[in-house]
């Protein structure tokens, strides 16, 4: 009977580490070879874990709107700095800094998002280039 317990516990430890392989590094998804600039209207923001996402709609070349994924560090550290989601409603217009996938989708790791009105909100993964805030 013991041993059949001590089995139930480690595939019970082993299931509940899942989450944490699936986190990749930011070398494995983004390339930092790739940066990018975007300006674009936000259309949802979500403060998830372990990442924060933010979408929105950009103007390709040829003038079509494509809506982007931009991937950003925790909630929490979001948080601590002042970026909550009353910071960047729905609607407003963003510029933002990061790098892209490896994958070629339309999503990138932001580094910075500059408001209209010239503040700028450091939103950058613990994994990404320069992930220092700007001083």
């Amino acid at each position: 009977m013991r041993i059949a317990t001590a089995g139930v516990l480690m595939l019970l430890a082993l299931l509940s580490a899942a989450p944490v392989w699936a986190h990749h590094s930011f070398a494995a998804e983004y390339d930092v070879n790739k940066p990018l600039t975007m300006k674009g209207t936000i259309t949802k923001i979500e403060f998830v874990n372990p990442h924060a996402w933010l979408y929105m709609d950009v103007k390709d070349s040829n003038g079509k709107v494509v809506n982007w994924a931009v991937e950003m560090g925790t909630p929490n550290m979001l948080i601590r700095r002042g970026f909550t989601k009353a910071s960047v409603p729905a609607g407003t217009a963003i510029t933002v800094e990061g790098y892209a996938a490896k994958d070629g989708s339309t999503t990138l790791n932001g580094t910075t998002l500059k408001l209209p009105d010239g503040t700028q909100l450091f939103t950058g993964s613990p994994g990404a280039p320069g992930a220092e805030p700007p001083k």
